[in-house]
């Protein structure tokens, strides 16, 4: 219960736990509720980063869009998205960046070790990090992995909901120093449940 963890809730707005708990065997994935997804017409989708200026990092921009580039192909080698950054003034779908404390979408980050990111059901497409975490892209113990916490949150912004599984990328928590980075057969089962 005290490991770090994604910021988007486990109990949807009608109270109920999105979390599947099977101790069978069978998919333990989860959507947002309605079935909230992108539209068919919608598989090209844009990015580009909108970090706040009080909220900066050791990890720079250009360290940023390599692991987000990493971690969008994750997701493209197993669904029929394309994904491609795009530069200021461009029309994007998805806008990611750290963030500090309250940062006005509801979900107030607490500085360091506990709620390390969120993002947003389709088609909102806020991807949030919390700029007070002591990010890395690789593996010392002490450090949060960027890659693996933007792959997880990539998920919900493609309409997954955290699963039960502790062996899937949408699984809530995450230890330091862990890489999580390759999904597993629930994330994919979802994305292509959601997708079919």
């Amino acid at each position: 219960m005290m490991l770090p963890r994604c910021g988007v809730p486990d109990i949807d707005e009608n109270g109920k736990s999105s979390m599947k708990w099977k101790y069978r065997y069978g998919p333990n994935f989860t959507f947002f509720s309605r079935k909230q997804n992108r539209p068919p017409s919608k598989y090209n989708l844009t990015y580009k980063f909108t970090s706040d200026a009080s909220a900066s990092t050791k990890i720079d921009n250009q360290t940023l869009s390599s692991v987000c580039a990493r971690a969008f192909a994750t997701w493209e080698a197993v669904s029929h998205f394309q994904f491609r950054e795009v530069g200021e003034g461009e029309h994007t779908d998805i806008f990611i960046g750290f963030r500090r404390g309250a940062h006005g979408d509801g979900l107030p980050f607490d500085g360091p070790s506990n709620v390390l990111a969120h993002a947003f059901a389709p088609t909102d497409g806020r991807l949030h990090l919390d700029a007070d975490e002591n990010w890395g892209t690789g593996l010392e113990s002490e450090e949060m992995d960027l890659e693996s916490v933007v792959v997880h949150e990539v998920g919900h912004i493609l309409g997954l909901r955290h699963n039960s599984d502790w062996t899937a990328v949408m699984f809530p928590t995450i230890g330091h120093g862990v890489v999580k980075r390759q999904l597993g057969s629930d994330d994919i089962a979802g994305v292509q449940a959601l997708y079919a």
